[in-house]
């Protein structure tokens, strides 16, 4: 039970609780535990959001379809971490991505009567979930309204930093060239030509309709040093 403790702990949304005041919130809030093995299916896309749910314990992937189902995108995301904590209020109360495991995966979840009846009642609980809302709201709109004057390696970074959770770590994505340049609005060739260059400098691999990007934070820095190129 320590462990849990402090691996919930490392979370935002728990972050400034003591010990004694977590403590307490458990012995309110009915928390499920659940184990799952490598190709399991955690949570699936378009299903209702009634519960918070962490990854305690091993890695998942996050696999989104687009909504004219022409690409799957897929982020691969190691524990500690909280599963779509913005989908749990608003105008649409629904999954955005299926979560699979990659391996042995730990995962806790609290249902959402709990969330409003016992650990809204915490202002710290509040305010680490209010920060988590809205500093994804802010990222999102930055990267809207960045500057549109870009060359075609920037528009291909832009489709994917537009579409992760987060910039870093390993990042899959399944299209066809053809609907991958008609989306950037820029010639099958150039967008061929640009992922060679990345391909060559070792940031990613190029398969048949798929892109396996090693590290998205080693891409994004070496777009910017080469943006003048």
């Amino acid at each position: 039970m320590e462990t849990m403790y402090d691996t919930l702990l490392q979370l935002p949304l728990f972050q400034g609780l003591c010990h004694n005041d977590f403590t307490e919130i458990l012995e309110k809030v009915k928390i499920h535990f659940a184990k799952y093995q490598a190709g399991d299916t955690i949570l699936t896309q378009g299903d209702v959001c009634d519960k918070l749910v962490f990854l305690l314990k091993g890695k998942i992937s996050s696999n989104t379809i687009s909504a004219d189902k022409v690409y799957t995108y897929i982020e691969y995301i190691e524990a500690p971490y909280l599963i779509e904590p913005h989908s749990l209020f608003g105008m649409e109360v629904a999954y955005n991505s299926t979560y699979m495991a990659e391996g042995e995966v730990n995962i806790i979840s609290i249902d959402k009567p709990f969330v409003l009846e016992e650990l809204s009642k915490y202002e710290i609980f509040r305010i680490n979930y209010l920060n988590i809302i809205s500093s994804r709201a802010q990222l999102y709109y930055k990267r809207t309204w960045e500057s549109s004057v870009k060359n075609v390696a920037q528009q291909i970074l832009d489709f994917i930093v537009m579409r992760s959770e987060k910039i870093m770590g390993e990042k899959l994505l399944k299209i066809r060239m053809e609907d991958f340049a008609e989306y950037i609005d820029e010639t099958r060739l150039s967008v061929s030509k640009e992922l060679r260059k990345f391909e060559e400098a070792g940031l990613l691999t190029i398969g048949r309709s798929t892109i396996q990007i090693f590290d998205l934070e080693k891409l994004v820095l070496w777009v910017d040093e080469h943006k003048d190129e």
